[in-house]
C-alpha cells in the first residue's frame, strides 16, 4: 500500500508539474502574442492617425488657396480701363484694379507705342523682363509684323491661330518668344499700323484672356 501511494504521488506531482509548465507556456505565448497584437494596433492606429492629419493637413491647404484664389480675383474688381492715344486707334480694354500701368514712349511725334502692365509696380523696361501685359502699336504692317515670328512657328516654338475682337480679325500665337519670354499674343491691324498685346508668362493667362475679351479700337 505504501508503494503504491508513493507512486500515486509521484505521478500526481509529474501531473502537476506538466500542467504548471504548461499553464506558464501558455501564459508566455498569450503575453507574447498581447504585446504583438498592441505593438501592432499602435503601428497601426499611428499610420492612421499619420494619414488622417496629412489628410486634413492637405484638404486645408486646398481650402486656403481655393479662398487665396478668390480674394486675389475679389481684390482685382473693380477693373479699370486702359485707354491708348487717339492717333494709334485709341486702344481700350479692362485690366485688374491692383495693376499698374507705365507707358514707356511719348508718340505726339510719332514713332512706336509702348505700355506696360504688371501687378502693383512695373519693373524696369527690357527686352528678357517679364511682364503681366505688353501693349505695342507700330507703324508697321500687319502682315510685315506677322512674319517675324513665321521662324519660330515652323519651328513649332509657338502656335498660330486665329482671334477677334471688337469686330476685326487676328492672330494670336502661344509658345515661346524667347528662351525668357513664354506666354501669349494676339495682333491686330490699326488702320496703317499694328497692334500687339502680349503676356510674358503663362501666370497671367487667365487675365490675358479675359482682357482680349474686352478690347475695342477705332478702325
Amino acid at each position: 500500500m505504501t508503494q503504491i501511494k508513493k507512486n500515486n504521488e509521484k505521478g500526481s506531482a509529474k501531473v502537476w508539474m506538466i500542467t504548471t509548465i504548461s499553464l506558464i507556456v501558455l501564459f508566455a505565448v498569450a503575453s507574447g502574442l498581447a504585446v504583438w497584437l498592441f505593438i501592432s494596433y499602435t503601428e497601426q492606429k499611428t499610420d492612421v492617425d499619420s494619414k488622417v492629419d496629412t489628410a486634413v493637413s492637405e484638404a486645408k491647404k486646398v481650402q486656403a488657396d481655393a479662398d487665396e484664389a478668390k480674394f486675389t480675383q475679389r481684390e482685382k474688381e473693380p477693373m479699370r480701363g486702359f485707354v491708348g492715344p487717339d492717333d494709334y486707334g485709341r486702344v481700350t480694354f479692362d485690366y485688374p484694379k491692383t495693376w499698374s500701368v507705365f507707358v514707356n514712349k511719348d508718340v505726339s511725334k510719332g514713332g512706336t507705342y509702348e505700355a506696360y502692365l504688371n501687378p502693383i509696380t512695373v519693373p524696369p523696361v527690357s527686352a528678357t523682363q517679364q511682364f503681366a501685359i505688353r501693349v505695342l502699336i507700330e507703324e508697321k504692317d500687319y502682315d510685315k509684323v506677322l512674319t517675324t515670328y513665321d521662324a519660330l512657328v515652323k519651328e513649332g516654338d509657338l502656335q498660330s491661330s486665329s482671334v477677334s475682337a471688337d469686330g476685326s480679325s487676328g492672330t494670336r500665337l502661344d509658345g515661346n518668344f524667347t528662351k525668357d519670354i513664354r506666354g501669349s499674343a494676339v495682333l491686330f491691324k490699326i488702320r496703317d499700323k499694328t497692334l500687339t498685346i502680349r503676356t510674358d508668362a503663362n501666370t497671367f493667362t487667365a487675365d490675358f484672356n479675359a482682357l482680349i475679351a474686352t478690347i475695342k479700337f477705332n478702325q
